[in-house]
């Protein structure tokens, strides 16, 4: 038996492998982008799958489209969906800056599917599904991957980025009320500063995360928009009369999520300013993520030669020349998860900028690195959750050593003898490597018994 097919396109014949499901189109496209590792990410397939399903159910709807063929179209979006179709869609994201090839991969593959289940259930077709006929009916690749890209986007948050984030919120407020009336020192500018409660310092982490949340949710409100009925340019040439608003309606029946079409098809298909936005909360959520890993791994730094303020779990061997060495590894994936999300993010507003005249063509790379941002912000929070945050331990003996021991402390004296009184104080103690009390006392400002009444670091918070 041999181990390719012929199948045949506008342009031709191919060569195509004897078990793959799709067709010539496809096979084009691997053997002409040949760049890169970088394969089409699994949620725009995933979100082409809902589409195809949802435009499906609507053509039959306007009539425009074979029931019989409809729902063989609608069984293979479901095999699709289930993960049985895998293996299926090799296309690189260095392809054509439109998806086309991505899109017809995707109609391929249902196409080659539904026959073959029309072939399984004995159902006689007046002629056999096709790529573009059937499963592209009132579409084009100009207004499919755009609404794949919404899709996907918006699963992504809704599973992913936004449970996990509330995840690390509620593990933070756990560890917030175990070190209740737990006060260290605070710091600003790298340097000591007045008192705070640890369980402060916790609340601002979550508060972080909790932020962040809104601002994502915020953002993403117009990712709800979908460009499925513009078709090639946003006129919506080939499209029946109202596909647009009843698709929109039928992909917010198959996700349970809130999609409408977008009533300015023309920015739809040439503006992405909704990816790019949206992945600025994304961004935002990464540097609040850096600022709590980096405050982390700080005030766990040491063992002995650092802060050492908090105890972090001990995961795995941190040296390979240096033995008992452990590294603060869940905080550092963190932050380069951060720093990837930043990068991330220029790329997307790169790429967003070009919509030149009717199209965008840079939609392959938006998609690609919005939705890496996503999944890699999903993964590392829970990450950090299991394997670093629900292991914090409050060091109290090293947090009231360092806590009596700041020049800060001084703060507290301002009201009874005067800021540069104050200041004297600190600076005659640093110099002279004495207590604030001790400086105090010695410059008459207060007396021993005074000072010991007005000098409360506990009170401070």
């Amino acid at each position: 038996m041999a181990d390719y097919r012929i199948e045949h396109d506008s342009m031709g014949e191919m060569r195509v492998p004897a078990s793959a499901l799709w067709g010539a189109q496809t096979q084009r496209s691997l053997e002409n982008f040949p760049i890169g590792t970088e394969t089409m990410p699994q949620e725009i397939i995933r979100a082409f799958g809902i589409l195809k399903k949802a435009a499906a159910q609507a053509n039959v709807e306007l009539g425009v489209l074979d029931s019989q063929v409809g729902s063989l179209i609608c069984d293979a979006c479901d095999e699709l969906l289930s993960g049985k179709l895998e293996g299926n869609f090799p296309l690189k994201v260095w392809q054509t800056g439109s998806g086309t090839q991505s899109n017809m991969n995707v109609n391929e593959v249902l196409a080659t599917r539904a026959n073959q289940l029309a072939a399984e259930r004995g159902i006689a077709l007046p002629a056999p599904v096709h790529p573009n006929d059937h499963v592209n009916c009132s579409q084009s690749s100009n207004d499919t991957y755009p609404t794949a890209m919404h899709i996907a986007a918006v699963l992504a948050l809704r599973d992913g980025v936004l449970p996990a984030a509330r995840r690390l919120a509620q593990e933070f407020e756990r560890l917030e009320r175990e070190n209740e009336g737990i006060v260290k020192s605070g710091r600003t500018h790298l340097q000591d500063a007045v008192p705070i409660a640890f369980s402060q310092e916790i609340f601002g982490w979550r508060g972080l995360i909790e932020g962040a949340i809104d601002e994502v949710a915020l953002a993403s409100e117009r990712l709800n928009l979908l460009a499925l009925g513009g078709t090639a340019v946003g006129t919506g040439l080939n499209a029946p009369a109202a596909f647009d608003a009843l698709v929109a309606s039928k992909v917010a029946e198959l996700t349970g999520e809130f999609f409408l079409t977008d009533p300015n098809k023309f920015r739809a298909l040439t503006g992405k300013d909704a990816m790019a936005f949206s992945h600025g909360a994304l961004k935002a959520l990464a540097a609040n993520l850096m600022k709590v890993a980096n405050d982390v791994r700080w005030l766990a730094s040491g063992p002995r030669l650092g802060l050492g303020e908090i105890r972090i779990p001990e995961n795995e061997p941190g040296s390979s020349i240096m033995p008992g060495k452990v590294n603060p590894t869940q905080c550092e994936a963190v932050t380069m998860v951060a720093v990837q999300v930043m990068g991330n993010d220029a790329a997307i507003g790169f790429a967003a900028s070009q919509g030149n005249f009717e199209l965008n063509v840079f939609m392959p790379v938006i998609a690609y690195n919005w939705l890496q941002s996503a999944r890699l912000l999903a993964d590392c929070m829970d990450s950090f959750r299991e394997r670093c945050v629900s292991g914090i331990v409050a060091d109290r003996e090293k947090m009231h050593h360092n806590l009596h021991n700041s020049l800060m402390l001084v703060t507290c004296l301002n009201p009874y003898i005067g800021y540069e009184n104050a200041a004297k104080v600190a600076h005659k103690a640093f110099e002279e490597g004495t207590s604030l009390k001790e400086a105090c006392v010695s410059l008459g400002f207060l007396t021993a018994e005074r000072f010991d009444e007005v000098f409360c670091p506990e009170k401070m918070v």
